[in-house]
């Protein structure tokens, strides 16, 4: 790894520059959807020659598929992986005799859609780059999905451009400092350009990364403001799950992840698949949400913590979802770009009483009325589970909750329009612990915790307290 900090470079043409004075360094680029634009930005440096030994835009349908074989979405993951794939054996078997000794072989791709003429869609595509990290050695693989949000097709193009150049660069020279490397995707755009939900790095030299820590740098750095990895700890673009399915999600700490978290996605998932259509109920997807703010320590993020609470969930079969969604808005506005089905978010009473709270609205000009406008603008509605007063030990329920003085008639309507829903509980004796009487107690070595966490959950709640 080349990690040159004390001359960082940010211009895309003297990072382009860079690689191409570099003479250890040879590849080919082929692009699809938005010109060859990562390309331009070398043959625009000086010295292309001693970078680019091929470039390819096989927009053609029946040509790409020729070349690349036949896919079934052109934008996709599988169809970047087939290109680089492809590229980079055909430059090893042409040129590794002449100089594979001497020379770290790369292939650059990328699939786009970006805005054509009257299109409104979504525009986005996937990069990637493969590339052998020392001579002769077998290649390794980085991926990344962006999503291109400038309104015009010069302005995506040139955004795509940029990014890609970026991520040749990070690989090069920044890839064993995760930090740097997500951070420098960025090096002349904005958020306000492009967004970047997912980042794979596997093959030869990356066998003990561990990408669910790329998907938490992603959303850490502000590239995007959630990310997705499914049970088998597998990261994926929200897309590629969520697409049209109906949505279950958990928001919470999981600190540790409790029998109570499972019963209030049972009790969710029963009542909420009465309101689908019976060939939809087999395709519900449950999401658990854990945010930004619970991993907070000390200042920083708290990637043990993660780690261990994104391993119990797994353990448990469940999909996780790191966010940095505080607002309950922000979140549904985002599981809403990837699906039309409904949606429906599980919440305790505790959570329930929070968006009432002034602090939620207060950036919003038409205060708690536009915050819940813009939260129930799609289909979605909230499951509330209940809450025992430990004093009284009286049970509150969406029923009898008890809003705001000046907000019961907002209350009412929202639960006979049913977009606030009750949900029982499974069990009464879920609710006499907290979390953090669960965490006491295994700190005290008090055996009654293994009896209110799921077994598969035990160890990773055991070493998060004991860290």
């Amino acid at each position: 790894m080349i990690q040159d900090k004390v001359s960082d470079i940010s211009s895309t043409y003297d990072k382009a520059l860079r690689i191409n004075l570099d003479s250890g360094k040879y590849g080919t680029f082929a692009e699809i959807g938005a010109g060859q634009e990562v390309a331009n930005w070398f043959f625009r440096a000086s010295a292309s020659a001693g970078t680019v030994a091929k470039t390819i835009s096989a927009y053609d349908m029946t040509m790409s598929d020729a070349i690349y074989g036949k896919a079934k979405r052109y934008v996709s993951r599988e169809r970047v992986s087939a290109m680089l794939k492809y590229e980079y054996d055909l430059l090893v078997e042409r040129l590794s005799d002449k100089r594979g000794a001497d020379t770290t072989f790369f292939s650059f791709s990328n699939t786009v859609r970006a805005r054509g003429y009257k299109d409104t869609g979504e525009c986005h595509g996937w990069l990637g780059i493969q590339l052998q990290l020392k001579p002769c050695h077998a290649p390794c693989e980085i991926l990344i999905h962006v999503r291109l949000l400038d309104q015009d097709n010069v302005d995506q193009m040139e955004a795509l451009g940029i990014i890609g150049t970026n991520l040749i660069y990070a690989a090069f020279y920044y890839r064993d400092n995760l930090k740097l490397f997500t951070e420098s995707l960025m090096d002349g755009l904005s958020r306000e350009q492009v967004e970047v939900d997912m980042l794979k790095f596997s093959g030869k030299g990356f066998e003990m990364v561990d990408n669910r820590l790329c998907l938490l740098q992603l959303v850490e750095s502000g590239l995007t403001d959630a990310a997705m990895f499914l049970p088998d700890g597998e990261v994926v673009q929200p897309a590629e799950a969520l697409y049209r399915k109906p949505l279950v999600l958990l928001r919470g700490s999981f600190n540790p992840v409790t029998n109570l978290h499972m019963d209030m996605l049972k009790q969710t998932r029963e009542v909420f698949q009465q309101s689908l259509a019976e060939d939809q109920r087999d395709q519900t997807i449950e999401l658990c949400e854990i945010s930004m703010n619970n991993l907070l320590r000390d200042g920083g993020v708290d990637q043990l913590a993660f780690i261990d609470r994104a391993d119990a969930l797994q353990a448990l079969g469940k999909n996780v979802l790191i966010s940095r969604c505080s607002e309950f808005h922000r979140i549904a506005n985002y599981l809403s770009r990837y699906t039309s089905s409904p949606i429906g978010i599980v919440l305790s009473i505790g959570l329930l009483n929070e968006l009432f709270k002034a602090k939620w609205s207060e950036n919003l000009a038409g205060g708690i009325l536009e915050s819940f406008g813009r939260l129930f603008k799609h289909e979605l509605a909230l499951y509330v589970y209940p809450w025992k007063n430990r004093k009284t030990k009286n049970l509150v329920t969406a029923e009898n909750f008890q809003t705001p003085e000046h907000l019961p008639h907002l209350y009412t309507y929202l639960c006979e329009e049913g977009r606030i829903n009750s949900i029982p509980c499974g069990d009464d004796e879920l609710l006499e612990h907290t979390g953090r009487d669960i965490q006491r107690m295994i700190a005290k070595g008090d055996e009654r915790w293994r009896s209110l966490v799921p077994e598969l959950a035990q160890p990773a709640a055991m070493r998060e307290q004991e860290v």
